[in-house]
């Protein structure tokens, strides 16, 4: 091994805990990986915001799938469910740490984009989404409208959602005018 390329345990083994001299945006991957048995937690205590939250829509998604009995894939879903909350925490704590690594200045990774507060910039889509779902909800509590059509039709979010995405990536990749 020449001087210029250290091992690979080197980096880890000079310094376990990840000083970064008192730095206050140090993270701790211990409480990440604690936090992250509430899937999506441990990310969003990093700054990674979407991805925190993407991750608890994973979760709670399963299990309103296996609440729904899928026959003979439950167990499929569940081998899934308890790979993926597993996943969740590893990645928590294993983004807290590179996340240290990034303030000590050891490696090129970069911070989350949206490390900041998450703000309320606003989202037509967005807006549109939470305003259709207030209004079947609110239907449901004042009006004692049923929510049984739901529980039938709720794949067409998914399929709405999907559409919404690829419009978006067509209409990305056109050239300005």
């Amino acid at each position: 091994m020449t001087e210029t390329q250290p091992a690979a345990t080197t980096m880890y083994a000079a310094h376990p805990v990840l000083s970064v001299s008192g730095d206050p945006r140090r993270k701790s991957p211990l409480l990440a990986l604690v936090l992250s048995a509430m899937p999506g937690l441990g990310q969003v205590y990093v700054g990674y915001y979407q991805r925190g939250f993407i991750h608890a829509i994973v979760v709670s998604t399963l299990i309103a799938l296996l609440d729904a009995d899928l026959g003979p894939l439950a167990p499929l879903a569940g081998l899934f469910l308890a790979f993926f909350w597993l996943y969740n925490i590893v990645d928590a704590g294993r983004r807290a740490m590179l996340f240290n690594e990034v303030l000590a200045g050891r490696t090129g990774i970069e911070l989350p984009e949206d490390f900041k507060t998450p703000g309320l910039r606003g989202s037509i889509s967005g807006g549109l989404a939470i305003i259709a779902v207030g209004g079947v909800l609110l239907s449901n509590t004042v009006f004692g409208m049923s929510l049984e059509w739901v529980r039938v039709w709720w794949p067409a979010a998914l399929i709405l959602f999907g559409v919404y995405l690829v419009v978006r990536s067509v209409m990305g990749r056109q050239p300005a005018q």
